[in-house]
Parts: structure tokens; sequence; C-alpha cells
């Protein structure tokens, strides 16, 4: 848990960079962090860098935010540095009961899962609105570094997030910028 403390009465966003930097394109969550925290953020909006550190995630979770974006490679079936906004249900508690909990290799859908069983046994109250900003990687093979089309989705990606958080669409991003391509799905 971070222990920032913060005002109760300014929502609380967290934008959480994860993926594997050894693995390729599966480092790109972590890459649009990196970027995100070069710039100013808005009051009560945290960047953060989880890697694979999934079950740290579910912990800082439990300080309480209102908004969780998550920045992640997803292989959605598109072109290459195709980005994607989705909106996945919120898993309850029993989902969690199937969940392998490897500290390192944790899906979203089983931090969130884990998240909700820390809650029911905490008190605490999960993320309200839960978000992802994919995009499709090239490769995910042993490797440093992101892929071209991947590298150059990034800054849409960042874009993605300030709209988000300053409660924008992203969508109208995608138009100002032909490439990659953008697409909005909902359900994991």
């Amino acid at each position: 848990m971070s222990g920032t403390p913060h005002r109760e009465d300014t929502a609380r966003t967290l934008v959480a960079g994860v993926g594997n930097v050894f693995l390729g394109d599966d480092g790109f969550g972590v890459e649009c962090v990196r970027a995100l925290r070069e710039q100013q953020l808005p009051p009560g909006v945290e960047a953060v860098d989880f890697g694979v550190r999934g079950v740290h995630l579910a912990y800082q979770l439990l300080d309480g935010y209102d908004t969780l974006i998550l920045v992640d490679a997803t292989a959605r079936g598109g072109a290459p540095g195709s980005l994607y906004l989705v909106e996945p249900g919120t898993p309850g508690p029993e989902a969690a009961q199937g969940a392998v909990l490897d500290g390192h290799h944790m899906s979203p859908d089983a931090v969130l899962a884990l998240l909700g069983t820390l809650c029911s046994g905490t008190g605490a109250r999960p993320p309200r609105r839960t978000l992802v900003i994919g995009c499709e990687p090239l490769s995910v093979e042993e490797g440093i570094g992101l892929s071209a089309p991947v590298a150059a989705a990034v800054p849409d990606a960042v874009r993605w997030v300030r709209d988000l958080v300053q409660g924008d669409d992203p969508g109208t991003a995608k138009r100002e910028t032909p490439a990659p391509t953008a697409t909005r799905t909902h359900g994991l």
C-alpha cells in the first residue's frame, strides 16, 4: 500500500502499467507509464509501473481508488499496434477461488478477482470503474524492447489515458491520428 495522503473530496485514479519488459511487446504498459510519469498529471491521478507484480497491484488498490486504468498488451486479433479501450466486467469474490495466485504472472482478470477477495475480507471497496487500454502486440517472445508498431502506439495510448483522466472521450483521439488503428470494445 502506498500510504499516500489524499483528500477525501478528490476522485482518485490509478493508472497501472503491467507487463513483462523481457517479453518484447508485453512491456507496452510499462513503457506507457514511463511516458506518463514525465508529464504533469491531474490531482488525484497516480501512474505506477507494476510490471509483473500483480499481487502488489491488488494491494495498492486497497488504498481506495475510484477508477483503475490498466495499460497492457492485449491480443484481440487486430493489426499490431492497434489500440483498444476495454471496460471489463468486475469479477466477484467467487472468481478468485479458481485464480492461480502467482505474484509474478497474474493476468489483469486474476488481479481483479484477487481484489474482490481482499475487499470482501477487509471491508475495502474496489474501484467503481475499471478500464483497460490495450495494444495489439506483434511479438511477446523473449527480448527487450517494443516492436516498431507497438512503440508507435505509445504516444496515442498516453493521450488516451490523459483524455480519460480529464473526463474526455479518447475516441476523439483516434480520429486525429489515422494509425495505429483504434477500436472500442467491451468485455474481455
